[in-house]
């Protein structure tokens, strides 16, 4: 190759990585905090809970069916919501969803009976509905396939980021504000932990950029070549509308995957709290420690997993892996529940499967699905899955109240996790493994 072609070749080259650092800078950064605030808003009844049940006089099936119901109108208005974010922008509906989600969590503190918890719950499903299939729809209109993967890994680092600075911190609030201005600590908890969505959605409008060709931060040359690498990304992809989507076996297939995930994964986040207090540990501050232990494992787990997928190209055997780490994990907490060190290291293990599998599986849908029909098919395989999160959290409690143990419960979710293993490898190597 002569010396002009290496010119020529390395130019482009070295502007696509300056290009795509731009971008990461911009934009990975700004959605990775969303996200910590998004998971600490939408699990911290785990914490408030602690206190908030014996407050209220609220039962196990009581506070999981409140939990739960926040996935029930998360799913009613959840393709709708991906399918007005890829009309109107990310910025206006980011925005929407961050402002409006912060002012109904800080009214949690106001949940004094089971009616007005589960329709404050209700709300916040509502007002939430939309973004996290919407980060990952967003990501596809920057990012190609091939670099995809270790951007979500990067943004699914809130939800364990979340938990590791957020456990502390509700514990300390729980502890420390109980009683100041005759407010009870959980009351404090949802009110401290609302108002940072609402300011960080007041950032998202001038943040975030809706599509390559708004960027002003970026060059016209930067600009043409990250929209050449979309468009070559994208050949490959088939032109589903949205009635083939909602007919597609392959669709619903993986929407049952994810809901075997979700199953676990939101039995970490709604449930952690509660299965390290049931092992003896009382003190609300020390609790909050204690759970920060699994999420930081995870943290480290989190990008190794999407490291060694994205060098090897293999998403299948990776994501099989973590799902059989959580359930391992939970199994570990059920068999020796009565050691807090035994507990906290099952927990961890669950912690660092189920939160790795997520980011696995979003390779899925995304390496064939695009356009209206990935706003669609996201949306859709988000929705009905994330019903996990409505029947875990309230099988789990109604099982507890009826036996005082969480062991048959948690026993079921590893169950659905060792089931989302197996369904995986059904799964053609041609689709996971781009």
């Amino acid at each position: 190759m002569s010396d002009g072609n290496i010119a020529m070749h390395a130019a482009p080259s070295h502007l696509e990585a300056q290009a795509y650092k731009k971008v990461t800078l911009r934009l990975v950064p700004f959605l990775v905090l969303s996200y910590l605030i998004a998971w600490l808003d939408r699990v911290n009844v785990g914490f408030a809970k602690l206190q908030m049940s014996a407050d209220l006089g609220f039962s196990e099936a009581i506070y999981g069916l409140g939990a739960g119901l926040f996935f029930i109108s998360y799913f009613l208005v959840e393709i709708p919501s991906n399918v007005l974010l890829h009309r109107l922008g990310a910025r206006l509906w980011m925005a929407r969803i961050m402002i409006s989600w912060g002012i109904i969590s800080a009214a949690m503190m106001f949940a004094k009976t089971p009616f007005t918890f589960y329709v404050l719950r209700l709300l916040l499903g509502i007002a939430e509905a939309g973004f996290y299939p919407g980060v990952i729809l967003y990501l596809t209109y920057w990012y190609p396939s091939y670099r995809r993967g270790k951007i979500l890994t990067i943004f699914t680092l809130g939800a364990p980021l979340s938990g590791l600075i957020g456990a502390p911190v509700s514990g300390w609030i729980m502890q420390s504000f109980n009683g100041i201005y005759n407010l009870a600590g959980w009351q404090w908890l949802f009110l401290l932990e609302g108002i940072p969505a609402i300011f960080i959605g007041c950032a998202a409008f001038f943040v975030l950029t809706d599509r390559i060709s708004h960027a002003k931060w970026l060059s016209t040359e930067e600009k043409d070549l990250l929209a050449q690498r979309i468009h070559e990304d994208s050949a490959h992809k088939l032109p589903y509308s949205f009635r083939t989507v909602l007919t597609n076996g392959r669709v619903w297939f993986l929407t049952f995957i994810y809901f075997c995930l979700i199953m676990g994964f939101y039995t970490v986040g709604f449930w952690l709290p509660t299965i390290i207090q049931s092992t003896g540990v009382k003190n609300p501050l020390h609790i909050g420690l204690l759970t920060a232990i699994p999420y930081l494992a995870a943290m480290i787990a989190l990008p190794l997993f999407g490291y060694s997928a994205d060098k090897h190209r293999e998403r299948r055997w990776h994501l099989v892996l973590a799902c059989m780490m959580g359930g391992l994990g939970l199994i570990t907490s059920v068999v020796w529940s009565h050691s807090v060190v035994i507990t906290i290291c099952g927990m961890t293990i669950a912690a660092m499967g189920v939160m790795s599998s997520l980011p696995l599986f979003w390779s899925l849908p995304t390496s064939f699905l695009g356009g209206i029909a990935a706003a669609t098919g996201i949306g859709l395989i988000n929705s009905f899955g994330n019903l996990g999160g409505f029947v875990s959290p309230y099988v789990i409690g109604f099982i507890k109240d009826l036996t005082h143990s969480m062991d048959i419960g948690l026993c079921i979710m590893a169950s659905m996790l060792f089931l989302a293993a197996v369904l995986t490898l059904m799964v053609p190597a041609k689709l996971v493994n781009r």
